[in-house]
């Protein structure tokens, strides 16, 4: 509609033009000159998001990664070193990366099988997700010093709501999700759910509810952010499905879920909460990643060694970059410039950074056994829902 309003203005405009051309004075055609530009119609005003009781404001209702612009650091992070913080559940360490230089600078031994590093809501605090030791260890990302474990049972995946109120443990195997205190990790309220493996999620543009996939049993749910109950629950239309990550749209219109064995992401209408489609990326689909323009997601399948790009605005795939030598890219991050996208490959205890203008290897390096949820840090944002940085 708006585009048929400016080519009735553009005509009006022309007719005018003619007829002020019959006219006797400059004067004469200046004023219908300014004439025809007023009337040409301002574009309708963004209606502000009435968000989650408590949550920061959505800076652009079209654009929930609007504070996600390059080197747009926070006060809060603007002075800590930019490090890429690894991960490795197999050797049970976090390998530290100084991505100027592609060199690890640390080694930082913590509990047993950390799955992914994960910053806090308030940006102070980077925490391990040790699943199988059941703590969180604390890494200072001012200093790169870990503090004293934290119990935590099954931590899996770790998640904050948009107001910063509760932190949301992905208790993988113990079938549920617990809610706790965002600093001490006191539990607050624990959320059985019937499907099995839940380990990722995004939130909605407003934050008032966010999608879950379960991964062992091929579901999602979908779960109110302030009364912490499941209101919805689907099982994927695949034999064999394991959802993966899940990034919602710019304009918070969509949920996009990666699935490692349908080979793909689905697409799903987050409010209505139906029946998905399945968009095929590539053999492996595991960790989706928004750039820092909002226009394209990086989209990795682990199980060919390729990464594929995503058009939000034409809603199709437009690239697809292969390693060299292959490789397992699995999950990580895009650096604060929004130049490298850095991840983690899984089956080959390396970790992978690639230039996201041209898919260009920029470096490999050798890190622990098992790497996974790389966290780069700091990004820019105003706050983080967690997993390996989710900013808004």
């Amino acid at each position: 509609m708006h585009r048929h309003l400016v080519k009735s203005a553009l005509v009006a405009g022309a007719a005018l033009t003619v007829l002020s051309a019959c006219g006797t004075g400059s004067g004469e055609r200046t004023s219908e000159a300014r004439g025809t530009k007023a009337a040409v119609p301002a574009p309708p005003e963004k209606k502000p998001v009435k968000g989650l009781p408590g949550m920061p404001p959505v800076l652009d209702p079209e654009d929930v990664y609007a504070a996600d612009r390059p080197n747009k650091l926070s006060p809060v992070v603007k002075d800590f070193p930019s490090r890429v913080y690894v991960p490795n559940t197999e050797s049970d360490t976090v390998t530290v990366i100084d991505p100027k230089t592609y060199e690890v600078t640390d080694t930082i031994r913590v509990g047993r099988q950390p799955q992914h590093v994960v910053p806090s809501w308030d940006l102070k605090t980077l925490w391990v997700n040790n699943n199988r030791g059941h703590t969180l260890t604390p890494i200072d990302p001012k200093t790169g010093k870990a503090g004293k474990d934290v119990e935590v049972h099954d931590p899996y995946n770790l998640y904050f709501t948009p107001n910063g109120r509760y932190a949301v443990v992905m208790a993988s195997l113990d079938r549920e999700l617990v809610f706790r205190d965002p600093h001490t990790m006191k539990v607050k309220k624990t959320v059985p759910v019937s499907c099995y493996g839940v380990n990722h999620a995004d939130f909605s543009l407003d934050g008032r509810y966010f999608i879950v996939s379960c991964e062992f049993s091929g579901e999602l749910l979908k779960v109110d952010t302030e009364k912490m109950e499941v209101v919805g629950q689907q099982r994927l239309p695949f034999e064999g499905a394991m959802p993966q990550d899940v990034k919602v749209s710019p304009d918070g219109r969509r949920f996009y879920i990666a699935d490692m064995m349908a080979h793909g992401m689905w697409v799903l209408d987050g409010d209505t909460f139906t029946e998905p489609a399945l968009m095929p990326t590539g053999k492996g689909c595991h960790g989706l990643y928004v750039g820092r323009d909002s226009r394209e997601m990086y989209v990795t399948n682990r199980g060919e060694g390729t990464i594929s790009v995503f058009d939000f605005t034409q809603g199709r795939l437009t690239k697809k970059w292969k390693l060299p030598d292959g490789g397992s890219p699995d999950m990580g991050g895009v650096s604060a410039d929004g130049k490298v996208l850095w991840l983690s490959g899984r089956y080959d205890a390396e970790v992978y950074a690639v230039d996201t203008r041209t898919g260009v290897q920029l470096a490999r390096i050798p890190v622990g056994s098992g790497p996974h949820g790389l966290a780069v840090y700091p990004q820019p944002g105003r706050y983080s829902l967690g997993h390996t940085g989710v900013f808004r």
